[in-house]
């Protein structure tokens, strides 16, 4: 058989491959913290057919000959480029300008989980915990019983008297009790880093996990796990906006348009080799 037809073949695996990504980013165009992903391909083995030869004294050199076997998949990256900051005027919800990730973190006792987040549309369950919209609690450094940080991670809670709150740049969690004026702090939000955020896995629900290759969650003064907004390259917490999705839509509906050209030119192929095997097979009539 013609080597052009698997060649097709592999070309139409791989440009099916690009589109299944472009219609998985189109679909959480409005996704908020969504990043988008991004195919690249890289070349098969080629056959050798004939090697390189050096020159000599009668004769120059000449390249060597090969014919290539078709595409593959290279990678499928996640860009983590800052999406736009819709305003919203709500005080739970948050964004970050800059690196960084939320914690949030499900199960009880020893059996507990931790995840990363972009999406900072947070909730207060009947606790007075801030969740997000799974239920997943948000982590920062908790407070004692006098109010002040303890260097603790753990889940952070808004008392019930509290009558109003607000969540500052760096992260403190503050709140005001019925009769009194003076603000009190809840706690501080606390963002996770990694050295390769392109190393981190999706779980599917808006969160990652971290992965042999993306690095461990740095720590701050190797105590909290996590870094206080706005210090150690994390990004700033702005209170009253989401992170929106980073798809461009007419960046993906362009690529459409060149993985389907790219399907349909390697469909010719195919056709075309098979036009061939005909004239081929009707020598012997």
């Amino acid at each position: 058989m013609l080597r052009s037809m698997y060649s097709g073949i592999s070309g139409m695996k791989g440009f099916q491959n690009k589109l299944d990504v472009i219609g998985n980013n189109i679909a959480n165009v409005n996704t908020f913290g969504f990043k988008k992903g991004r195919v690249t391909f890289k070349d098969m083995v080629s056959q050798q057919i004939s090697g390189a030869s050096a020159p000599g004294t009668a004769r120059g050199g000449t390249n060597p000959k090969q014919v290539g076997l078709g595409g593959q998949l290279s990678a499928i990256d996640t860009i983590h480029t800052q999406g736009s900051l819709q305003t919203t005027a709500r005080p739970l919800d948050l964004s970050i300008s800059g690196d960084g990730f939320f914690f949030v973190q499900d199960g009880t006792g020893a059996t507990t989980n931790e995840y990363l987040t972009r999406a900072g549309n947070f909730y207060l369950d009947k606790t007075g915990q801030i969740v997000n919209s799974d239920g997943y609690y948000l982590l920062g450094d908790t407070v004692d019983s006098s109010g002040a940080l303890t260097g603790t991670a753990g889940r952070l809670t808004i008392p019930s008297t509290a009558k109003s709150f607000s969540i500052g740049a760096d992260g403190k969690v503050t709140y005001v009790e019925e009769g009194s004026s003076t603000p009190k702090l809840a706690g501080q939000i606390l963002l996770a880093k990694v050295a390769n955020p392109d190393g981190l896995e999706k779980l599917g629900n808006n969160l990652y996990q971290v992965t042999n290759n993306s690095g461990d969650i740095e720590t701050a003064d190797n105590k909290l796990i996590g870094n206080v907004p706005g210090t150690k390259g994390a990004g700033t917490i702005v209170s009253g906006t989401l992170e929106m999705s980073n798809v461009d839509l007419s960046e993906e509906f362009t690529e459409m348009i060149v993985a389907q050209r790219g399907f349909q030119a390697n469909t010719r192929i195919i056709t075309t080799s098979d036009e061939i095997l005909q004239e081929l097979v009707n020598l012997k009539r």
